[in-house]
Parts: structure tokens; C-alpha cells; sequence
């Protein structure tokens, strides 16, 4: 986004600190706020017919999240919630409307931003049909290494954000048992390593194989 854009649409709204677990927007509410992420990260969850949460992805600094339901009015369709504390500022709909009419490549970026999300949920539908459940969660946790791994020592790259194994089961389409498993056996063949949540990747290349994934093939705007 233009420099001159950016600093329109941060001057609307307001911003605040928030704390860890905070509820930004809540699935099935009719608010009709935007959400700017400015620091953190942020896990997008959705309640399934059995009653569970499925993890459908996480969002980071930099993100605009609800601006679908901002701009039809439509029910909220998931929950975001903060991972850890960060900061975020909250657009009413009010002026995030005539944001993007007095500023039109915003809202050409915004309309691209949306076709990726979707491309990319396309994709992962794929995934769930055309891998078994290894492929997939090496995929996963791949994915989640590059974009949200912080170095550790010997190259090792700690994802992060902390993911339950239920979480990662809905992410993967798998249950959560299988999950369970694979990531036991992953830690036998020292790709990974996990401890109360977090989970580290030491061979990001080997993982990358077992994901059957291109030496080129990223996906920077997956989640």
C-alpha cells in the first residue's frame, strides 16, 4: 500500500494495546468494525458442527481482518483471537467505507488480499484430497516455519505462535489421534522437536521434502 494510503487509513479508528486472548472479532456477531493488525499475532478459529474449533489460519502485523462482513453487513463467519499481546486498530465501517471510495487502489489491493486468501483455501482443499496425512502436516508446519520462524541455534526455526495438536488436526483435516502420531514420528526422525505448545522444525529442507514441495515453492501470504 502507497505510503500516503497507509497513513490515511491509519489516521481512522482507534488503536489500542491488547493482551493476550483477547477476542478481536467473535463468529456470528453483527459488529462492523475492521480489524488492523499493527503488532502480534493472531489465530483465525471457526466453530465446526461437532462442536470443536477448527484453526483455519493466523494472521500477523500488517493483516486487515473482517473487512468482508465490514462492507456486507453479513454475520461475522470466524472468531480472532490474540495469541500473545499486541497492538490493533479497530475501523468502524462508517469510515472504512469512504476510505476506500477516496482512495481507490486500496481498494484494488484490498480485492487482490481477498482473491489470495481465497486461492489459498482453495489450495488447501486440495491438499486434503490429493496427500495423506503426513504430506499434509509437513506442509503445515513447513509453511508456518517460514513465515513465522524465529531462528534458534543450529538453523533450528521455532514457529512462532503455540498450536495445539487439535489445532493443527483441523488444519491438516486429519484426526487428531493420526496427528498425534505423525508428529511422534516426526520428532523420531528429528525434523522437529515440541514442548508445551511450541514447536521447533531442525531440518526445514528434509521437512520440505516430506511436504512434497518444490525447492521454489513458497506460499508468503498463505495464512
Amino acid at each position: 500500500m502507497a505510503p500516503q494510503t497507509a497513513n490515511a487509513l491509519l489516521s481512522l479508528g482507534v488503536e489500542q494495546r491488547v493482551p493476550a486472548g483477547r477476542v478481536l472479532i467473535r463468529e456470528g456477531s453483527t459488529e462492523s468494525h475492521v480489524v488492523i493488525i499493527r503488532r502480534g499475532l493472531t489465530k483465525v478459529t471457526a466453530e465446526m458442527a461437532d462442536g470443536r474449533s477448527a484453526l483455519l489460519s493466523i494472521r500477523v502485523a500488517g493483516d486487515i481482518l473482517g473487512e468482508m462482513s465490514a462492507l456486507s453487513g453479513s454475520p461475522r463467519s470466524a472468531t480472532v483471537t490474540m495469541c500473545g499481546s499486541g497492538l490493533v486498530r479497530f475501523v468502524h465501517r462508517r469510515d472504512f467505507t469512504p476510505f476506500l471510495n477516496d482512495f481507490p487502489g486500496a481498494a484494488v489491493e484490498l480485492a487482490t488480499m481477498v482473491g489470495e486468501r481465497l486461492r489459498w483455501s482453495n489450495r488447501r482443499r486440495i491438499d486434503f484430497t490429493s496427500y495423506p496425512l503426513k504430506t499434509r502436516l509437513a506442509r503445515v508446519l513447513a509453511e508456518l516455519a517460514e513465515l513465522y520462524g524465529q531462528e534458534r541455534r543450529h538453523g533450528a526455526l521455532e514457529i512462532g505462535v503455540r498450536l495445539t495438536q487439535p489445532e493443527l488436526a483441523t488444519m491438516c483435516g486429519a484426526a487428531e489421534i493420526t496427528v498425534h502420531k505423525a508428529l511422534r514420528d516426526m520428532r523420531r526422525s528429528h525434523l522437529i522437536s515440541t514442548r508445551y505448545g511450541r514447536i521447533t522444525v531442525w531440518n526445514l529442507p528434509e521437512l520440505r521434502g516430506s511436504a512434497d514441495m518444490a525447492p521454489d515453492q513458497r506460499r508468503p501470504d498463505a495464512y
